[in-house]
């Protein structure tokens, strides 16, 4: 059991460390907003797409769904449009004024671009069933459930941890200037992640164009 907590602890830091939309998402909501609380909406979002992914890919839930060409593409082209979408949205933003909370993204715009940049992100899908749920296939029982919870609780304090570095720089950038450069930081990977995902979607609907005919 011990060997597959630490598995997790080390396979989880590992996918998760790395710079990302999503990740690039959840601090920049921990720097922008007035408050700690109003962050929590993109905390609790992310994390529990990554809950369903992690159980997904354990499951065997996620290959299955992602071994249909045509629904994959779909997924792709989704999430295409909601990180285009999210990186201008977040270029244009200017830093919200630690007294007026009305300028900070509310809510509902974090759950909805927090939904996206996880469950429609291919490097969190894939990187998700390639590693996690390939690696889950070396365990059972109790083991595989330590293995699988251990890569869940990661996960949360990961984008918990995020959410509070961002509002510490947040606090020490009263003036926003340092929130214009992370904005405009944050909108750029975001439209790489974006890029990437069209480099994706043209090689899908090549191969596409060879099976259809044959059909």
């Amino acid at each position: 059991m011990s060997a597959a907590i630490l598995h997790g602890v080390l396979l989880a830091f590992g996918l998760i460390l790395p710079l990302g939309a999503q990740n690039v998402f959840v601090f920049n909501q921990g720097v922008s907003q007035p408050t700690f609380k109003g962050a929590i909406p993109v905390v609790i979002t992310a994390s529990l797409c990554d809950t369903l992914l992690i159980i997904s890919a354990v499951l065997g839930v996620s290959v299955i769904v992602l071994s249909v060409p045509v629904l994959q593409t779909v997924i792709f082209s989704i999430g295409l449009l909601f990180l285009l979408y999210m990186g201008w949205s977040i270029w244009k933003s200017e830093p919200a004024n630690l007294n007026q909370k009305e300028e900070a993204m509310s809510p509902k715009k974090q759950i909805m671009f927090a939904m996206s940049v996880s469950l429609l992100n291919p490097h969190a899908i894939l990187d998700t069933i390639g590693v996690i749920g390939t690696s889950s296939l070396r365990y059972t029982g109790p083991e595989k459930i330590g293995f699988t919870a251990t890569c869940i609780v990661i996960s949360w304090l990961w984008f918990l941890g995020l959410a509070i570095s961002g509002k510490i720089v947040g606090n020490l950038d009263t003036g926003g200037k340092l929130l214009k450069v992370i904005n405009k930081v944050s909108a750029t990977i975001i439209w790489g992640v974006a890029l990437y995902i069209v480099i994706e979607l043209y090689n899908m609907l090549k191969e596409l164009s060879v099976v259809l005919p044959v059909m």
